[in-house]
């Protein structure tokens, strides 16, 4: 069973996101989801030279929880500076995030967490995998923001990646 589902996760995530992009349940549509939930990682386990390890539990329900809370908070906040804020007023700016995870899917899910929170976008990773370069559409103090990703994300990331 393992050869044919090397990535189990990996298949049933393709068949759910095929599926929600069928918008539609069909019997052509199941099985093209089928075809490609089985298929696809199965071409491309031999590129995964390790599987990252993660811990399941607390750990990933309370990285969740905060996320989505600063999603939804950030949301609101990037609208009121959009309605009631004028562009020379904002205060944007790059930070330079140190990174103490190094992990290659820990710092892609930190980014992505960076980037799905409205008002900061990661731009780029440095080569060496220990730098994270961050815009800010609206930032009073960069040593606290770069204090509070650190915090808030990347220390329950290191809990949740072993």
């Amino acid at each position: 069973m393992r050869r044919l589902f090397p990535h189990p996760g990996l298949s049933g995530m393709l068949v759910i996101v095929w599926l929600l992009l069928a918008n539609g349940l069909s019997v052509g549509g199941v099985l093209m989801a089928l075809a490609v939930g089985v298929l696809v990682p199965l071409f491309t386990s031999p590129y995964w030279s390790a599987k990252p390890r993660l811990r399941f539990g607390w750990a990933m329900v309370d990285y969740l929880a905060i996320v989505t809370w600063d999603i939804v908070v950030a949301n609101f906040q990037v609208a009121w500076l959009i309605l009631f804020r004028r562009n020379r007023d904002l205060r944007a700016c790059w930070l330079a995030i140190p990174l103490d995870v190094r992990q290659p899917e820990a710092i892609t899910t930190l980014a992505g967490t960076i980037s799905l929170t409205p008002g900061t976008v990661t731009a780029d990773v440095s080569a060496d995998g220990r730098m994270l370069l961050v815009h800010a559409l609206d930032l009073a103090d960069r040593d606290a923001e770069i204090a509070r990703i650190k915090s808030r994300y990347e220390a329950r990331l290191m809990r949740i990646y072993k």
